[in-house]
């Protein structure tokens, strides 16, 4: 009877910890990946709103050529580099990401310096639709990286904490 019961409790050990979290791991991993592609796509968002920006002020600032040319040149190197979530542990290609990002994030405060100098462009409802939406998107932006800064968060507390991290 005892050589019964240490089988059964052995086997039910074994049932017990094989399920030690691993589909809330796969769950979590799942979630982590969701949170990027939703930075992503609020950082895609940007890069569609800077042409019509670029735009308007084209018309008003015509001898500001070498600052639109700078916001279009970043806006390019921003929408050509992009980071998969399995990209985010490359240190490189990350740093690369963030830089192009950055640099594009610097060329629209520039752009919105030699805004400040056109009154006209400023009372103009179409760029200030777009600042607007831009301003919006730089929110959801920063929404969209605490809640992936989060997730990230919730998944390293996962594979740390017993019994998952047995898994």
């Amino acid at each position: 009877m005892k050589k019964y019961f240490a089988l059964l409790s052995i086997v039910f050990a074994c049932l017990s910890f094989s399920g030690c979290g691993y589909n809330s791991l796969q769950g979590l991993d799942e979630e982590v990946k969701a949170g990027w592609s939703e930075v992503e796509n609020q950082y895609q968002r940007r890069a569609d709103l800077i042409p019509n920006l670029v735009n308007v002020v084209k018309g008003y600032a015509k001898h500001e050529k070498e600052t639109l040319e700078g916001v279009i040149e970043a806006r390019s190197k921003a929408t050509s580099t992009t980071i998969s979530a399995e990209g985010l542990s490359n240190p490189e290609m990350f740093k690369k990401f963030a830089q192009a990002q950055q640099g594009l994030s610097q060329a629209l405060s520039k752009l919105m310096v030699v805004v400040e100098r056109y009154p006209d462009l400023k009372a103009n409802t179409n760029f200030r639709d777009l600042q607007s939406q831009l301003e919006g998107t730089e929110n959801r932006i920063s929404v969209a990286r605490k809640r992936y800064i989060e997730k990230v968060k919730e998944f390293n507390k996962g594979v740390r904490f017993f019994p998952t991290n047995l898994t």
